[in-house]
């Protein structure tokens, strides 16, 4: 069994290990919420857009599923304050506000029990993060599968800035983060946890349709792409001047990159979208995928790959502690 990795962050949510499953809307549910926090990580269920029927379906699965702290992840600009106290009925021992202003909701949340996680993806929103008394933060970089600031920072260097601005509160990295390399690489930033997306789409318990977890497990990080084309193609509300998502390839992007303006305006080539899912010509969802894509190849259970990202994240911070230099007296002969 993985060694605990002891940071800030297991120490204030009282959890094992250092690893955070995204809440990613639809696919991160009650059961891989569950499965993730008994393993020793933080679940966080996809709450997105607040939708009422889904969240009913799967907050008592998630409050049922394990006795560990999980919690759950909203879309600030998308949700009403319903959503919130209805998910705080639940007890999560988290609430993350990802995209958009967290004030609205920020207070209701710090009377709770639950800590507060804000994602934040540029230097202004970390600071409002610190202003609203965000407990945790989470620094996302571009490498991130699924939606993010069109005009986002990397990782690398994304995180150890906010970790400077926002001490002492504690900051989880996100971003082309899929195995324990890329979470003993945070911890090497000043970051204390992983936020994990992609990597947590390609297990057992996720909620995806099985063509998803093949394209995962096939495609390829040069094939991922940031665009607003599928938002605008679908329909979604997502502010498409302010956020982008990364996908794999799909014949929509293809056809209409670089022609963003004429395909909000062009109402028959969103119908032919429409009709493509219909008849199964296209998938019903883009598949968001990260950078860090080829670095999934299997379709683990959830337990199984928190317990692997924590071994491998101690065996590469192992490794990276006997580097020394060559004249350093602690070398040995």
């Amino acid at each position: 069994m993985a060694m605990a990795l002891s940071t800030e962050f297991t120490e204030l949510l009282g959890v094992r290990h250092p690893i955070v499953l995204a809440p990613m809307g639809g696919s991160a549910g009650g059961a891989l919420v569950g499965a993730v926090s008994r393993a020793g990580g933080l679940g966080l269920l996809g709450g997105a857009y607040g939708d009422r029927a889904w969240l009913e379906r799967e907050l008592p699965i998630a409050a049922e599923g394990t006795d560990q702290p999980w919690g759950v992840g909203f879309l600030t600009w998308a949700i009403d304050a319903g959503a919130v106290e209805r998910a705080l009925e639940f007890n999560p021992a988290a609430v993350m506000l990802s995209f958009g202003d967290p004030s609205p909701f920020a207070d209701r949340i710090r009377r709770s029990d639950a800590a507060l996680i804000v994602q934040v993806t540029g230097v202004d929103e970390a600071e409002q993060a610190v202003d609203v008394g965000a407990d945790v933060i989470v620094a996302q970089g571009t490498e991130s599968g699924g939606h993010g600031a069109r005009r986002g920072r990397s990782t690398l260097p994304f995180v150890p800035l906010v970790v400077d601005l926002a001490a002492p509160i504690p900051v989880l990295a996100a971003g082309g983060i899929a195995d324990g390399r890329g979470v003993a690489a945070a911890l090497a930033l000043g970051a204390a946890g992983a936020l994990i997306g992609t990597r947590f789409q390609a297990t057992a318990e996720a909620l995806v349709d099985p063509s998803v977890s093949k394209a995962l497990i096939e495609g390829r990080g040069q094939d991922t792409e940031r665009s607003s084309v599928l938002d605008i193609a679908r329909g979604a509300s997502w502010p498409t001047e302010t956020y982008t998502a990364r996908t794999l390839a799909h014949p929509f992007l293809d056809r209409w990159r670089g022609r963003e303006a004429e395909l909000a305006g062009d109402s028959r080539a969103r119908q032919d979208y429409q009709d493509d899912v219909a008849r199964g010509a296209i998938p019903p969802l883009p598949v968001w995928a990260g950078e860090a894509v080829d670095l999934i190849t299997d379709l683990p259970s959830a337990a199984d790959l928190v317990t692997t990202l924590a071994t491998e994240a101690e065996d590469a911070l192992t490794w990276a502690g006997r580097l020394r230099p060559k004249d350093d007296p602690r070398a040995g002969s």
